[in-house]
């Protein structure tokens, strides 16, 4: 059983790993067109006449700031897209924390009372003891909240 957990990891690792490798591969076939691109525009760019080399030169880096433009863009959409999205979330938590709020207020003051006092025995009880503590089955999630908190 321990030999098949770590052959099956050892797989997951290779196979992670050749996912990594081709990803890479990709990475340099795609930056090895672009490079080929660039040089052939600096090959086209040396033939021409020193004012043509300027307006080619202008011409790229309106185009380069063009498409960075449109990234910005395209950027901007998604952000204001996830503001709206948060905008609304933001509305429906405070609208059930007022819901909640209210609910409280109306919790008679007796309960309150009852509950204060149950946080008390319960911190006098945890005096008294050391070592262990003893607790039921369904109090666990209480205890760990409490616990946390």
């Amino acid at each position: 059983p321990f030999l098949r957990l770590l052959e099956a990891q050892l797989q997951d690792q290779r196979r992670e790993h050749e996912e990594e490798v081709e990803a890479l591969k990709n990475e340099v076939d795609a930056m090895k067109e672009e490079l080929e691109k660039q040089q052939q525009a600096f090959l086209q760019t040396l033939q021409l006449s020193p004012e043509a080399q300027v307006e080619f030169g202008l011409q790229q880096e309106i185009t380069r700031l063009t498409n960075e433009n449109l990234d910005l863009k395209e950027l901007l959409e998604k952000l204001e897209k996830n503001e709206k999205k948060l905008k609304k979330q933001l509305k429906i938590y405070m609208k059930k924390v007022q819901d909640f709020e209210a609910s409280q207020a109306m919790v008679p003051a007796e309960r309150r009372q009852h509950e204060r006092n149950m946080q008390v025995a319960v911190q006098r009880k945890e005096k008294d003891f050391q070592g262990m503590l003893e607790y039921y089955k369904e109090d666990e999630p209480l205890l760990i909240r409490n616990l946390i908190t």
